[in-house]
């Protein structure tokens, strides 16, 4: 019952960077989903899946999963690149690359 605190990252569906600003621990998976035979929906019996705690900092997290006797690892922060491009840029005088068709 291995527990992962990490901060999500922004999805690719949203622009801003909303849902970011706190910290998730949530249990890997303890056994293989499968596949139920009559349905074809994917099952499993591990109930702490479906457990995830949000956290205003990685330290609660941390001290969260110490009180309870849950064994964690913390997976690092993910850079974000920030890119500006306009519009404009595409036919600036200053390109680096020739404009082609």
């Amino acid at each position: 019952m291995l527990a992962r605190i990490y901060r999500p990252s922004k999805t690719a569906m949203q622009s801003g960077k909303a849902k970011t600003h706190f910290w998730v621990l949530e249990f890997a998976p303890a056994q293989a989903r499968v596949s139920d035979p009559l349905m074809g929906w994917t099952v499993t019996g591990d109930m702490n899946g479906q457990v995830k705690l949000n956290f205003d900092s990685r330290e609660e997290a941390v001290q969260y999963a110490q009180k309870h006797g849950i064994p964690f690892e913390i997976l690092p922060e993910q850079t974000h690149r920030k890119i500006v491009r306009a519009y404009a840029d595409n036919f600036a005088f200053n390109r680096k690359q020739p404009w082609t068709h």
